[in-house]
C-alpha cells in the first residue's frame, strides 16, 4: 500500500496531506524518515510514525506464541518445505518476530503489530531470549565463561551473555541479539558442536508448557508486559 494512502486509511489525514507530511519529512517507516512519494509499505509489518507518533492500522492486533518443532523453516513463503504458518490456523496474517533455523525448535511469536515486529526484531533494543542448549560432548567451565563474555563472531563481537549449566552436556544462555546462527556458531568457538536447541523465552514470554507444533494467544497479562516495551 502507498505510505499516503495507509496514512488516510489509518485516520491520520487525508491523502493529500499525507503526501504533504511526507515531503516535509515528518513520516518515519521503520525508523527511517521517508520524503519519496511512491514509497509503499506493508501495513501488518512495517511501523509507520509520524511526528515520532506510530500510526496503527485499523485491523485487530494479534500477539501468538508458537513452540516450533525440528524441520520447520521460519518464513511466510518457502516452496518446498514446511514453514511456521503452516500450524498456525487463523484467517488473518501475521508475521513470527525474528527467526528459529530449522534445526531449531521452542517459543516462536508471531504477530500482525508493525511496531511489536520491530522492537523485538531490531538488535538496538536489547530483549532478551533465552536458550536450551546441549552439546555433543561435556562443556568445560572455561567454555561456559567464554560463551558468557563473548567471542568474536562475524566481523564483530558477539555481547556478554548470561550462561548457567544445567548438565555435563546442557547449559542455559540468555542472549540480547540474534545473529544469524548466533549459538551455533559460538559453541563451535570453544570446540564443541549443538545437538539440541530450544528456545525457551523471548522478553517477558515463556515457552512454559506447550507442545511442539502448538500456539496460542497471549493472554492480557503477557500482552500488557510486552507491550510496556514499546
Amino acid at each position: 500500500m502507498r505510505l499516503q494512502k495507509f496514512l488516510s486509511a489509518a485516520g491520520v489525514c487525508s491523502r493529500r496531506k499525507g503526501e504533504e507530511y511526507i515531503k516535509a519529512g515528518r513520516v518515519a517507516v521503520n525508523s527511517q524518515i521517508v520524503v519519496e512519494l511512491g514509497t509503499k509499505v506493508d501495513p501488518d509489518m512495517d511501523l509507520v510514525q509520524v511526528d515520532g507518533n506510530p500510526v496503527h492500522s485499523s485491523q485487530p492486533l494479534i500477539y501468538i506464541a508458537l513452540n516450533k518443532p525440528r524441520d520447520y523453516v521460519t518464513s511466510c513463503s518457502h516452496p518446498g518445505q514446511k514453514i511456521v504458518l503452516d500450524l498456525v490456523d487463523i484467517s488473518r496474517r501475521v508475521y513470527p518476530i525474528g527467526r528459529l533455523d530449522k534445526d531449531s525448535t521452542g517459543l516462536l511469536l508471531l504477530t500482525n503489530d508493525g511496531r511489536l515486529h520491530h522492537h523485538l526484531s531490531h538488535p538496538s533494543f536489547d530483549h532478551e531470549k533465552e536458550y536450551d542448549v546441549s552439546v555433543t560432548k561435556p562443556i568445560t567451565d572455561g567454555a561456559l565463561q567464554k560463551l558468557a563474555q563473548g567471542l568474536p563472531l562475524m566481523e564483530t563481537q558477539t555481547r556478554p551473555a548470561r550462561v548457567q549449566r544445567i548438565s555435563a552436556r546442557r547449559f542455559r544462555m540468555v542472549l540480547q541479539e540474534g545473529k544469524n546462527r548466533q549459538v551455533r556458531r559460538m559453541v563451535r568457538k570453544v570446540g564443541n558442536q549443538v545437538t539440541g536447541l530450544k528456545r525457551i523465552r523471548v522478553a517477558n514470554i515463556k515457552l512454559g508448557r506447550l507442545a511442539p507444533g502448538a500456539w496460542r494467544h497471549l493472554n492480557d497479562k503477557e500482552k500488557w508486559e510486552l507491550l510496556k516495551i514499546l
